[in-house]
């Protein structure tokens, strides 16, 4: 018994020195043969704690390597002395530092061009690096092989030699076998539109297979908003193909927000529907359709109504169909109803051309011709085509990066017996210049021009409000032609607020009273995001050239969207 015991103290005392041991902190100094700056030594952030010495021993091997990539290219480690219990000392020769890397290469390997991405020195048979941009250089050159279907292609350096004032080196290539997709699997949602895939972020099987462009075209996809990716896509490689695995799922993405209001009208005791409704329905079928439905209305001043359906990829093809009717009332003046249908094709993910056909009919709702306002009954047809140009970006606040549409209608008037031409031409262009993460500056161009011989107040365009400049009535400015320049500061607090300043300025013509104006906008914003939905506040004045300040011309607009 009494032998056990003493088995017993030896084997505890033996573990707990040995835990002591093993858990005792280890402290690493470096010692230098040559006379190096201490900044430099610094610079490099060397660790020098370690939990035991294995650890330790392998900082000081790999201190080799980081000694090389600025230029020590022949320093080695002379000794690794043990200074007490816990430290120990190592000691590297340096040798002479280089600062610079001469490389040869072949132009069957890189262009001209090419090299001038990573090296400001490139001449016909060499190309100059410094040694700190030597590992992230060869991973651009190696970027470059991939993306051409080379998927396994190396780039690495061969045959050192020195001269008396530089390193010399020779680029070697090692080729995989280039590789094109062959499958493309769709994991998580199995019902997601295929022809989005192919056509909206260009993954298409037969196309070289570039890794990074698979992710960056697979982070497409999310600015869809009816989908997301769960992860980064997985690449299967077998002998003889190549299987691109996407990991999505489905996202709600209909939009609904509105405030309805009804009343008598006290001449006529008819009913009066006012305030606003905005229904929008994506991919409730899984083809990516699109319904939408908007109504908005003041009272007795005006009425606006709009439904569109949009059919996209028809048949798995680029083509798609889109089909509108708008509906405008103004007071008891007139009503303008215009339908127009459109065939699209889809050129590239990001543009795509259309052309199609569109009508406009109004009606003088007085009984008498109001031949002073220019309103008459007429009826106009019309063909349009059109370009558009759509990127967008993966943030819930912003997610149109760049816009551009240009559309043109070409058609006549039919009015009290008299049929004329006319053209109709509207441009618009949207960027966000991204600053920093938090600073961002939104610029909006919109212009349309209406060209006829004779004008009617009925068919003119109508702006102002939210939507166009700010600090102006809604739809309460008539115009032959207008153009507008939309802009904003916008400053993003975190990733559901941001405030904004606003600029707004305007140009129009109204050929039928011969009116030339110039209006500008001023203001502040806000926009959240709820768990309603997006939430946007702003107040901004507007006035008209060589007009006062009042502050009684100050607008406030508010908009949700509400997502469900």
């Amino acid at each position: 018994m009494k032998k056990a015991l003493y088995i017993f103290l030896y084997l505890y005392i033996y573990a707990t020195f040995s835990w002591c041991l093993i858990s005792q902190t280890l402290h690493l100094s470096i010692e230098t043969k040559d006379n190096i700056s201490a900044e430099l030594i610094d610079s490099l952030n060397i660790t020098t704690k370690f939990s035991n010495y294995l650890s330790l021993k392998k900082e000081t091997d790999s201190l080799h390597y980081k000694f090389q990539s600025i230029g020590f290219i022949e320093n080695e480690l002379i000794s690794l002395q043990k200074t007490s219990d816990s430290s120990y000392n190592a000691t590297y020769f340096f040798g002479e530092r280089y600062k610079s890397i001469l490389i040869y290469y072949s132009k069957e390997d890189f262009s001209k061009k090419e090299l001038l991405q990573i090296s400001n020195k490139v001449t016909d048979t060499y190309f100059i690096l410094f040694f700190e941009n030597i590992e992230i250089s060869l991973q651009k050159l190696i970027s470059l092989k991939t993306s051409g279907g080379n998927s396994f292609a190396r780039v690495s350096l061969e045959n050192f030699s020195k001269t008396k004032n530089n390193i010399q080196a020779f680029i070697k290539i090692t080729n995989g076998t280039k590789r094109t997709i062959d499958h493309i699997v769709v994991k998580g949602y199995e019902k997601f539109p295929k022809s989005f895939i192919k056509y909206y972020a260009g993954i298409k099987k037969g196309i070289v297979f570039d890794k990074q462009k698979i992710i960056d075209k697979s982070n497409a996809l999310n600015s869809l908003g009816f989908v997301t990716n769960l992860k980064a896509p997985e690449i299967l490689f077998k002998k003889d193909s190549t299987t691109v695995y996407l990991y999505l799922k489905k996202q709600k993405n209909n939009l609904f927000d509105g405030i309805l209001g009804f009343s008598s009208d006290e001449n006529n005791n008819k009913l009066v529907f006012n305030g606003y409704l905005n229904l929008e329905l994506n991919n409730n079928l899984n083809y990516g359709e699109q319904f939408l439905l908007n109504y908005k209305a003041d009272g007795n001043d005006q009425q606006n109504f709009r439904v569109k359906i949009k059919m996209p990829y028809l048949l798995k093809s680029p083509l798609g169909v889109e089909l509108e009717l708008k509906i405008f009332k103004r007071d008891s003046t007139f009503t303008t109803t215009d339908q127009q249908a459109k065939i699209s094709y889809q050129i590239t993910p990001a543009s795509s051309s259309y052309i199609g056909y569109k009508s406009y009919e109004s009606s003088n709702l007085r009984n008498e011709d109001l031949e002073s306002l220019e309103v008459e009954d007429y009826e106009s047809k019309f063909f349009l085509a059109g370009l558009s140009y759509l990127k967008l970006q993966n943030n819930a606040l912003f997610p149109k990066k760049y816009k551009a549409i240009l559309e043109t209608e070409i058609g006549s008037r039919d009015s009290k017996d008299k049929k004329e031409s006319q053209i109709r031409v509207s441009a618009t262009l949207h960027y966000i210049f991204n600053l920093n993460y938090k600073n961002s500056i939104f610029l909006q161009s919109s212009t349309n021009i209406l060209t006829s011989d004779s004008y009617l107040t009925n068919e003119l365009y109508r702006f102002g409000g939210i939507n166009s400049i700010r600090g102006f009535n809604e739809n309460s400015i008539d115009a032959s032609f207008y153009s507008i320049l939309n802009t904003e500061y916008r400053f993003q607090i975190n990733q559901g607020i941001y405030v904004h300043s606003i600029i707004d300025v305007a140009y129009f013509e109204n050929q039928i009273i011969l009116l030339k104006q110039k209006l500008y906008s001023f203001g502040i914003g806000v926009g959240l995001e709820t768990r309603a939905g997006i939430l946007k506040f702003s107040i901004a004045n507007g006035n008209a050239e060589n007009q006062d300040f009042n502050f009684s011309n100050t607008k406030i607009h508010i908009s949700i969207s509400s997502r469900f």
